[in-house]
């Protein structure tokens, strides 16, 4: 079986990595080990798969959309005992997937449509942890998304996302990725990240998670404004100045300048100064989800 009659659909996103040396830099930053079990999201044609294989993981648990990519993967690879296919959508499975081990690393090329949805399922949001807490994960995504996942405060590309991720991981680049290295070349440039979820001890919990998602959808909303004016009517003017004082926050940054432990402080100090443990001066997000990203 071979895939030379299948064509990269661009309903599915698929662009194919061909780069040896990109394949072999997303195998290394995942440091497979054999009590390692893996799971490969879009496997495609195999390339990162082959790869994966080569390593002493436990097993490789492959989840590919595309059913015409089935048989040729099952072709190739299914002489492997340690190699498991699933045919259907990653954002529709159970996780973990019955019958199948529980996956400790997580390695995809991701498609650029399903990157937000995608990273809420496997990273989790505040207030919502992911359903399997994987111990690194190894994501191919556009570099526009990995530069607001790592940036600094500071940064032009720091944003909502880049807090919500870093205080749900650490989060770091492995090497970018020029449209050349796939067929069919994208139009953008991609870079591979690394993402090493926190320990339970070291996430936000619940209540305090939701006060910081409502104060981020509340800020970033306006940017280029000041936290000062961001925040004017949850509490007197001079009330706000003491909490900021307290929490050790400049009124005058912007939401851009603050880092993502700053952000805790300020939740944690107005849900004190309101009172009643729920920062009722916040309104409530729309759905309760922190999958967008300004």
């Amino acid at each position: 079986m071979t895939f030379s009659g299948h064509r990269a659909r661009k309903r599915f996103g698929q662009h194919w990595l061909r780069d040896p040396q990109v394949l072999d830099r997303i195998v290394a930053a995942a440091e497979l080990r054999a009590s390692d079990h893996v799971l490969e999201v879009g496997p495609g044609r195999g390339a990162l798969t082959e790869r994966l294989l080569a390593t002493p993981a436990a097993s490789l648990l492959a989840v590919e959309l595309d059913r015409d990519l089935v048989a040729g993967l099952r072709q190739r690879f299914g002489h492997d005992p340690r190699f498991r296919l699933i045919q259907g959508d990653v954002l529709e499975l159970a996780l973990p997937c019955p019958g199948h081990p529980i996956p400790t690393k997580v390695v995809a090329n991701i498609p650029y449509n399903i990157t937000g949805p995608l990273l809420e399922r496997l990273v989790g949001r505040l207030g919502r942890p992911a359903p399997c807490r994987f111990e690194r994960l190894v994501l191919l995504v556009q570099q526009e998304v990995a530069q607001r996942i790592r940036a600094r405060p500071g940064s032009s590309s720091f944003s909502a996302l880049s807090v919500r991720m870093q205080l749900l991981a650490r989060c770091s680049g492995v090497c970018v990725v020029p449209p050349r290295s796939f067929s069919p070349p994208p139009k953008v440039t991609s870079e591979v990240i690394l993402i090493e979820p926190r320990p339970k001890g070291e996430v936000p919990e619940l209540g305090l998670a939701l006060a910081v998602e409502r104060l981020l959808k509340r800020c970033f909303a306006a940017r280029r404004k000041m936290l000062r004016s961001s925040l004017a009517g949850l509490l007197p003017a001079e009330g706000l100045q003491r909490l900021a004082e307290h929490a050790g926050i400049d009124l005058g940054l912007r939401p851009q300048d603050l880092p993502p432990e700053r952000w805790i402080a300020l939740a944690a100090t107005l849900d004190e100064a309101q009172g009643d443990g729920s920062c009722a001066g916040l309104p409530p997000t729309a759905n309760g989800s922190g999958a967008e990203s300004r």
